[in-house]
C-alpha cells in the first residue's frame, strides 16, 4: 500500500510502499477511504512533539473494514467505520471509571516481541504506527477499540473529521463543559476544531457563540456554523468580549494551542467561568488562573479528544449530521488526493481555510 512516511522532522513527508501485516486477535483491517489533516499532525511533522521515526502520522480518518482477526466482536467485514486515537483497554482504572479517553492504551498495541504492524516493503524496516492509527495510508490495522461501526449512508470524507476534530469540539461542548442553553460561549481559534466546537454549542441551545481568530475567512465560516458574534483576536479581544456580554462568558474554549489563546480565555471569562484548553500548546507552556481568578470561582481544565465515549458519541453525531443538525460540508474546504499532503500542510500552516480531507480511491 501507498503511506506518507514521517522520516525526519521539519522535511516533507515521502510517499512510500508499505507492508501492512495481518489483523491479529482483537485487529481489524481497513481499507481507508478519507483522512483529514489535523494540526495535532503538524506538531509532530515539524518536530514540535516527539514520537519514534520513522512513522505515519495521520488520525482522523473513516474507512471500511476488509478483514478481522480472532475476538473482534465490535465490528465485521465490509462495516463503515471512523477510527478515533481513544483507543481504549476497557479494564484500566480510566475506563472502567468512564474516562476512556485518558486510557494509555497499552493493550490496544502490539508488544515488543510481536511482528510489526507496518514495515517498508524493499527492505522489511520497522515503520511506527502513531496514535494507534497511522491514517495517511491507503489501509490502516488497529484495535477494534480504535473504531467503530457507523451509518452505511453517512459519506465517509465527511465521516472522517467526525474522528478528531468533531470529537473534540462537539465532545468538549457536550462532556467537559455541559453546556445549558442560554449560556455564553466564547471559542478561541476557529480551525476544525473550533468551527466544531461552534456548531455544537449551538446545537447544545447556547445563547451567545462568540468566535476569535484572526483570520476573516475563518471568522465567515463560525458565524455560518451558529456563531452569533464574530471578532479578531486581538489585543482589546478579552476587553471587548467583557463588554459584549456583561461580564463575561460561562465558557471558554481555546481550539489552537497558541499561549495567548489560553490567556485570551481565561481573561474572557464572567465570574464562575471555566476555561477549557483543547489545543496543543508548546511542551514547555503553562497556562493558569490569578488568585482573583480563584476568588471569583473561576475554572480551568483540559478536555483530551472532548472527554469522548467514542463508541457511543460517534454514530451519536453521524446522526447529527444525517438530520442536518452538524454542519460538516462548511468545515471541509477541500479535498485532496494522498499525493497532495505536503501542500495540504503548507496551507494549514497559511491559517486561512478549515479542513483538507485526503480522499483515497476506492
Amino acid at each position: 500500500m501507498k503511506a506518507a512516511v514521517l522520516i525526519e522532522p521539519g522535511k516533507p513527508l515521502e510517499i512510500q510502499n508499505l507492508s501492512v501485516a495481518k489483523p491479529g486477535p482483537h485487529e481489524v483491517l481497513i481499507r481507508t477511504a478519507a483522512c483529514g489533516l489535523c494540526h495535532s499532525d503538524l506538531h509532530f511533522i515539524d518536530g514540535a512533539y516527539p514520537h519514534p521515526l520513522p512513522a505515519v502520522p495521520g488520525h482522523e480518518a473513516a474507512g471500511i473494514v476488509e478483514a478481522i482477526g480472532s475476538e473482534v466482536r465490535t465490528v465485521k467485514v465490509g462495516d463503515a467505520v471512523v477510527t478515533c486515537l481513544s483507543a481504549f483497554c476497557g479494564h484500566c482504572e480510566f475506563c472502567v471509571t468512564g474516562r476512556m479517553s485518558l486510557c494509555l492504551g497499552g493493550d490496544t498495541r502490539r508488544g515488543p516481541g510481536e511482528a510489526p504492524r507496518l514495515t517498508r516493503t524493499d527492505d522489511g524496516a520497522v515503520v511506527n504506527q502513531m496514535l494507534n492509527l497511522s491514517a495517511f495510508a491507503e489501509q490502516m490495522l488497529v484495535h477494534e477499540h480504535a473504531c467503530v461501526a457507523i451509518n452505511p449512508e453517512m459519506p465517509l470524507d465527511r465521516a472522517a473529521v467526525i474522528g478528531c476534530a468533531v470529537t473534540t469540539g462537539a465532545g468538549t461542548v457536550f462532556n467537559a463543559c455541559k453546556v445549558t442553553p442560554g449560556e455564553t460561549v466564547a471559542v478561541v481559534g476557529c480551525g476544525g476544531v473550533g468551527l466544531a466546537t461552534v456548531n455544537a454549542a449551538k446545537i447544545a441551545g447556547a445563547g451567545r457563540i462568540i468566535a476569535i481568530d484572526p483570520m476573516p475567512e475563518k471568522r465567515a465560516l463560525a458565524m455560518k456554523l451558529g456563531a452569533t458574534d464574530a471578532i479578531d483576536a486581538g489585543p482589546d479581544a478579552a476587553a471587548q468580549i467583557l463588554e459584549m456580554t456583561k461580564g463575561g462568558v460561562h465558557h471558554a474554549i481555546e481550539a489552537v494551542g497558541r499561549p495567548a489563546s489560553g490567556d485570551l480565555a481565561v481573561a474572557s471569562l464572567r465570574r464562575g467561568g471555566t476555561a477549557t484548553i483543547l489545543g496543543m500548546m508548546p511542551l514547555t507552556h503553562k497556562v493558569g488562573l490569578s488568585a482573583m481568578d480563584l476568588l471569583s470561582d473561576k475554572k480551568l481544565q483540559g478536555a483530551i479528544m472532548g472527554r469522548n465515549h467514542f463508541p457511543v458519541d460517534l454514530p451519536r453525531l453521524v446522526d447529527f449530521y444525517m438530520r442536518g443538525l452538524l454542519d460538516l460540508d462548511t468545515i471541509i474546504a477541500e479535498r485532496i488526493p494522498l499525493s497532495g499532503i505536503n501542500e495540504g500542510f503548507e496551507k494549514m500552516k497559511q491559517g486561512h481555510s478549515a479542513r483538507s480531507v485526503i480522499v483515497f480511491d476506492q
